[in-house]
């Protein structure tokens, strides 16, 4: 399963700007929430962990999950999901990776079609690894822009541009607005330079790189502060709402509010 596959190389790029992280850097504040290194790296174990339960033992995810939502409802996210993970710092990085090494190499060989419980409806096995690439991608953001490092991007990025497409009837949905009929024609540049086209031509229509249009849909960047061209009003309001995750609605970072610390 090649999304498997990206998983792991999306976790990698993560872990190596990690790498020489120690101390009380591992506490910095990110642009996003407030969260730490810290919090971004149990917030991405925690459910990789979850993840994996969700094949293998589904006794167990329901178990975690009852504890999980009980948590959050009393003490929030970030509380829960550090109260569930001892591991800080160096320790935490490492048992990250050791992590999801293992998950990456065993979901290479699944059925992509295999079905799993989740949060919400079932999915398969392919999905549920293309929102764990999506998760790290975009709080990867974070990590990169506190660290003052541009990522080297690749074409695994496809798979968090077909997530943004998929939601785009989502993203109407969870901010209690009627779903447009179509959807915008989207002409986008990959990172190898391949252009990507989704949608059907009309009036509306979203073009440039296929990375800002991911960001703009993990909402790690405001659309102000990319360069996609947006034409037309079912486009210009997608683009102001959009979130290709799962959850209540979310309101996308102001402009300027996410950007690499110099």
């Amino acid at each position: 399963m090649e999304q498997a596959h990206d998983f792991l190389e999306e976790s990698e790029a993560l872990y190596a700007v990690l790498a020489d992280v120690s101390g009380e850097a591992w506490d910095r504040p990110t642009q996003f929430k407030g969260w730490t290194l810290n919090d971004v790296l149990v917030h991405l174990h925690f459910w990789n962990q979850m993840a994996e339960l969700s094949r293998s033992d589904q006794a167990a995810l329901q178990g975690r999950l009852a504890r999980t939502v009980a948590g959050i409802q009393r003490e929030g996210i970030r509380a829960t999901e550090n109260a569930m993970i001892p591991e800080r710092g160096e320790a935490l990085r490492e048992a990250w990776r050791a992590f999801y090494t293992r998950m990456g190499q065993d979901w290479e060989a699944l059925d992509p079609k295999m079905r799993v419980k989740w949060v919400g409806p079932d999915m398969s096995v392919r999905s549920s690894i293309t929102a764990r690439q999506m998760e790290t991608w975009a709080h990867g953001q974070e990590v990169f822009d506190s660290l003052g490092v541009d990522r080297e991007e690749s074409d695994r990025i496809r798979n968090v541009v077909v997530l943004g497409v998929n939601t785009f009837g989502w993203s109407f949905k969870v901010n209690g607005r009627d779903v447009p009929e179509t959807m915008p024609l989207l002409e986008l540049t990959a990172p190898s330079g391949a252009v990507w086209t989704y949608g059907e031509p009309g009036k509306d229509r979203i073009a440039g790189s296929a990375v800002e249009f991911a960001q703009v849909v993990a909402q790690t960047r405001n659309i102000a502060d990319t360069g996609l061209t947006v034409e037309g009003p079912v486009a210009t309001e997608w683009m102001a709402i959009a979130q290709c995750f799962a959850g209540g609605a979310e309101t996308p970072p102001p402009p300027g509010a996410r950007h690499k610390v110099a």
